[in-house]
């Protein structure tokens, strides 16, 4: 008779089989129908809120690894924050202007672009912006991200351009910001000022020199021993093409300098430098002679000639010249370096720039005009050798700023520009204890930002281009004083939100003035516009005053900031001086950081080494899930490290939660929660030992997500799965499941456990596993109250009633022994003894202090075995006695044979009852029990 039939054996039909490239995209047309994120809005509705703003992506390209990465965690933060009773609105933004668009659209343009208008030009570059605003936000949905998706936020906006006006006119009003000339970053490619966050650096070979510029001061008033002396001051650089920019030199006042005579030549150079030089120099094996020793105070004042130019050279004192290379003598150009035009300015030096917005030398240089920069510098050292000035030339390669957008190599140029003070209102001073207020995630983010502020220059804010937000500022035509009040601002923004940016550029500087402003200094009636727009950080940075402060739903400071570390220097910068400089706080109470993206073996992606993978790559080969499964299985505080194996690895993982819960599901079919469960004290001691272990599995779940540790929610949740669920608990139960009457107390209680290990497991899945949680929660048995998404439930709290210490320890010590017992099987099966576990008999002569343990717990022990038999017998009547392998059970023996009577043809557990029944000769009593139920 075949006995199948009687058993509850799990549906097999059950639809959890993966197939996510499939599924996924018909589970985001269930959320569009039913308007998921409206509804977490609802049923959030006076709750605590919980503000997470959205850092915007750039329009332009399709989403990669890092912008997935990225927005996933955010995703996760917001998942979890609302399933743990937050109020959690989520605006997404797009950062729409800046060069990238305006380069992409003159290439499409290609020479129509010199017919167009600035305004023309403007909408399209707008035009070219809300495609990919469009095309990325439906990547973003596809990744099951959540959020205001059909109300983002975007730079180009009318209302977020009006409050950019307004923000740039509060620093100005305020008197932070100022026009002067001083070096910039300046990129000759892309025609324009940048800012730091604007610069990365990269390794760039250039030529290192060294270079006499003879005195013609009078040395000997300062130092008699070198009187009538031919004396040079020898300088290093690795920018040679700004040696005709030179009106300095530099020494440190405490360093030992030396006059060290080589034949005829007599050189000043740092004492400490000697030996490096010689060998720079050639000098090697050549005969010299120190000649005086002094401290380089002694020369400041004295004059050098430029050795290609009729133009002297002042020797100064400065702290930042160092020991590291060179000559401790440093060259000085004031127009083409920060730390050159400060010390300049303290020395009343001219801020010269002899170089175009093209990076070429203007035509005040004789012999290199017109040639650009870099170019320029075999030229500059060609004409130093002609005239006996070079005395060494070495290559090398060194870190170097570039431009982030085109990569070029950039210079700094002295050109005039619109800064923000960082010493005007002490905005420098408050920005520092602004950072001190903030809680940094990782916490070694707060001595980056902190560095960064402490030691940066001005903030560079405009640009050199026209797809921005323009610097609102009007000159007199007659006396060229700079034009803006409270009341042209206020005017200025009112035109703005009604007409965009794109008003600055289509009406004349009379039209967008109120009627009858006169110059406050000549009292002038004409007037003309700045052609310059502002810094896209500027733009993003006013984010907070934009969007937080302006949306209903929303508030500032907010909760969290959450980008890549870089952004230390860029959006979370930018966003801190702005709000610093306006409101005198940060806008942020939070701010997580997270590493970049690298292949396996932990190098930079590149499609030129050929280890770049696309996101889509992912998606259309594995589905969103397991791209979702990679991010919060990793560490983001580092580099996080994708590649096809790491992928496998976790196609596998998931694999097993979603066997496991299938498991679970395919035993619940015919579970009714309201009548079927059971009271706690009903049930079976190992289902109120995995209820106990699900509560410490909530209260370490819940405690990862509440600290940002979502690679520890994970790992936790995993090896609930795997370990406590399908390698014990699930493993043991399914004899249970399918041999005890269908409705038999036993097969409830472990229903029952199921049931909400099932519903808290799949809760806490949710916010990683969103498509997988959504579609596991739509398969639980249903219940009054049971939310229509799992999205829309809350993490479970731990229920004190489940928590058994003592039951906990109990199943803690039957779990070691049966690892340590099942050694001892392992060896057995091994010699051919027994094959499966259920082929044996486990024979136990316990030590005193482990008998009483035992015959308590004895048939839960053989359940967790998966042995047929288990008895207490004395050590005199086993056969071979093994002893306990482990230190732990020190004077247990263990014997194993096989088992007594005959297998089950039901259960497949051996029995010496079986055949005693005529009408069921083929199974054991038990069973036969279960079938007369």
């Amino acid at each position: 008779m075949d006995y199948k039939e009687s058993l509850n054996l799990p549906r097999t039909d059950f639809p959890m089989k993966a197939n996510l490239t499939k599924k996924e995209p018909e589970q985001l047309k269930k959320w569009d129908e039913m308007h998921i994120y409206d509804l977490i809005r609802e049923v959030s509705t006076g709750r605590k809120t919980y503000i997470l703003h959205d850092g915007p992506p750039y329009a332009n390209g399709n989403i990669h690894l890092g912008t997935a990465l990225n927005k996933i965690i955010k995703d996760i933060v917001i998942k979890s924050r609302s399933m743990t009773g937050y109020d959690c609105v989520f605006v997404p933004g797009w950062d729409c202007h800046g060069l990238p668009i305006e380069h992409q659209v003159d290439k499409e343009l290609g020479e129509k672009k010199a017919e167009l208008s600035q305004a023309e030009k403007r909408r399209l570059c707008r035009v070219y912006a809300d495609k990919f605003v469009d095309i990325q936000r439906e990547q973003f949905k596809r990744l099951g991200v959540f959020g205001e998706w059909d109300n983002p936020y975007l730079t180009m906006s009318y209302d977020y351009e009006a409050t950019t006006v307004e923000e740039f006119g509060k620093l100005y009003l305020s008197g932070s910001v100022y026009k002067g000339k001083k070096p910039v970053y300046w990129c000759a490619s892309c025609k324009t000022a940048l800012a730091e966050a604007e610069v990365e650096y990269a390794d760039h070979s250039t030529p290192s020199i060294y270079v006499k510029f003879p005195l013609i001061s009078d040395i000997a008033a300062v130092r008699p021993k070198l009187a009538e002396k031919k004396v040079s001051i020898v300088i290093w650089t690795t920018t040679p093409w700004t040696i005709p920019a030179n009106l300095a030199i530099a020494l440190h006042e405490e360093f030992e300098y030396i006059a060290v005579s080589f034949d005829e030549d007599v050189l000043i150079l740092a004492k400490d430098m000697l030996d490096y030089c010689i060998d720079a120099f050639g000098f090697r094996g050549k005969s010299y002679e120190i000649l005086d020793e002094f401290p380089g105070a002694v020369l400041e004042g004295l004059k050098a000639r430029h050795p290609l130019i009729d133009r002297e050279s002042l020797v100064i004192l400065a702290p930042f010249v160092t020991l590291d290379a060179g000559t401790g003598c440093v060259h000085i150009a004031p127009g083409h370096g920060q730390e050159d035009y400060e010390i300049g300015m303290k020395y009343g030096l001219d801020n010269y720039a002899p170089v175009d917005a093209d990076g070429r030398f203007t035509p005040d240089v004789a012999d290199f005009a017109g040639e650009f920069v870099f170019d320029a510098n075999d030229s500059v050292n060609r004409k130093l050798k002609e005239v006996g000035a070079l005395l060494g030339l070495v290559d090398i390669e060194h870190s170097y700023p570039h431009c982030w957008r085109c990569k070029s190599p950039i210079i700094f140029r002295s050109t005039e520009q619109w800064f923000i003070s960082m010493e005007k209102n002490d905005l420098r001073k408050k920005a520092l204890e602004a950072v001190e207020s903030v809680r940094w995630i990782p916490s070694w983010g707060r001595d980056r930002i902190y560095g960064m502020i402490e030691n940066r220059p001005d903030w560079c804010i405009s640009r050199q281009r026209l797809w921005g937000v323009p610097i609102t500022m009007f000159y007199c035509e007659n006396c060229g004083a700079h034009l803006m009040t409270s009341e042209i601002m206020n005017h200025l923004v009112s035109l703005v939100r009604q007409f965009g940016a794109d008003v600055w550029f289509e009406r004349e500087a009379a039209d967008l003035l109120p009627p009858g402003t006169l110059c406050p200094e000549c009292r002038g009636t004409e007037f003309h516009k700045e052609t310059n727009i502002l810094d896209v950080w500027f733009d993003s940075g006013v984010s907070h005053a934009a969007v937080l402060e302006r949306w209903p739903n929303l508030r500032s400071p907010s909760d969290l900031y959450l980008e890549g570390n870089d952004q230390h220097r860029g959006w979370f910068h930018s966003s801190l001086l702005e709000s610093v400089g306006t409101r005198n706080r940060a806008p942020y109470r939070n701010v997580l950081t997270h590493g970049f993206v690298v292949d396996g073996e932990g190098k930079k992606m590149s499609k030129s080494v050929g280890n770049v993978i696309e996101s889509h790559q992912v998606i259309d080969a594995y589905g969103a899930e397991i791209l979702r499964l990679w991010v919060a299985s990793a560490d983001y505080t580092d580099d996080i490290r994708i590649s096809d194996e790491i992928l496998k690895r976790l196609v596998e993982a998931y694999r097993r939660i979603r066997n496991t819960s299938r498991f679970i599901l395919g035993n619940l079919y015919d579970f009714d929660v309201a009548s079927h469960s059971l009271p706690y004290g009903e049930m079976e001691p190992m289902d109120r030992w995995a209820l106990h272990r699900l509560q410490e599995l909530i209260q370490k779940v819940k405690a990862a997500y509440d600290s940002f540790q979502f690679h520890g929610a994970f790992s936790a949740l995993y090896q609930f799965c795997t370990v406590d669920l399908s390698s014990l608990y699930l493993d043991v139960l399914k004899d249970r499941l399918y041999t005890s009457r269908a409705d038999s107390r036993q097969r409830r209680s472990a229903q029952t456990a199921m049931f909400s290990i099932a519903s808290s497991l799949t809760r806490l899945l949710a916010p990683i596993l969103t498509f997988t949680a959504e579609e596991i929660w739509a398969a639980l048995p249903s219940y009054e109250g049971k939310a229509a998404s799992v999205h829309l439930a809350q993490f479970p709290d731990v229920d004190a009633a489940y928590t058994d210490t003592e039951l906990a320890d109990g199943w803690t010590r039957m779990i070691a022994l049966k690892g340590e017992i099942g050694k001892v099987i392992e060896a057995a099966r091994k010699n051919k003894i027994i094959g499966h576990s259920l082929d044996a008999c486990i024979d136990l002569a316990p030590p005193e202090n482990l008998r009483a343990f035992l015959e308590a717990h004895l048939e839960e022990l053989r359940s967790l075995l998966i042995v047929s038999q288990m008895r207490i017998v004395p050590a005199a009547g086993m056969s071979e006695p093994a002893p306990c392998p482990g230190s732990d059970f020190e004077g247990l023996l263990i014997d194993v044979t096989r088992a007594r009577g005959v297998k089950c043809n039901r259960c497949w557990m051996y029995s010496e009852a079986v055949g005693g029944d005529s009408e069921h000769p083929g199974i054991c009593d038990r069973c036969l029990e279960n079938l007369r139920a």
